[in-house]
């Protein structure tokens, strides 16, 4: 299948994108890339979501582990390639151990890894497989992270599905040489 919406050349790009694009890349992210090239074809949507993305992901309140544990999570739910291979060697260099990446990737509950990854899990999987949390699994998950951490818990899940949908809908290439998705183990 073929990139839908790949970067525009740079002639093609209106004095809005050009800017947009300029603001990607003077931040953390320092170009367009990944989802921020189809989200690039609105450039205000994009500016906006990217700095809701910015905060999540590199000032959130929660752990850098659990931040790529939440990203995988929904590179799995939604079969997203390139947050997949994006971001399965950033989850290990933040510390999350081997073995939960592997268990996420396949589509399983983790075994492994402090205790906070499994509330983490758990929450997000109720939520995505039954559109709500129950009153044990979101009490559980706020004795373990605290109520701001659950809040951007779902946050960070919610902003990285509409990254997911996004580069799903324009057929946005894994990066090269990435790791991939394996087969799901459940269905």
């Amino acid at each position: 299948m073929s990139d839908r919406l790949p970067l525009p050349s740079d002639a093609e790009l209106t004095h809005e994108q050009r800017a947009a694009a300029a603001r990607i890349a003077a931040g953390p992210r320092g170009m367009v890339f990944g989802p921020f090239v189809p989200l690039l074809r609105s450039p205000e949507l994009m500016t906006r979501l990217q700095l809701v993305g910015e905060y999540l992901r590199f000032d959130s309140a929660l752990d850098d582990d659990l931040v790529e544990l939440v990203i995988l999570y929904v590179a799995r739910a939604w079969d997203q390639e390139f947050e997949f291979g994006y971001h399965q060697p950033l989850a290990l260099q933040a510390g999350l151990p081997e073995e939960v990446v592997d268990a996420v990737a396949r589509g399983v509950r983790p075994a492994g890894g402090r205790p906070e990854v499994g509330y983490v899990y758990d929450l997000l999987d109720e939520l995505h497989t039954t559109r709500q949390v129950s009153d044990a699994t979101y009490a559980s998950a706020v004795e373990a992270l605290g109520e701001a951490r659950v809040v951007e818990v779902v946050g960070t899940a919610g902003y990285y599905t509409t990254l997911a949908m996004t580069m799903n809908t324009a057929r946005t290439p894994p990066p090269d040489r990435a790791p991939r998705l394996p087969a799901r183990e459940r269905a």
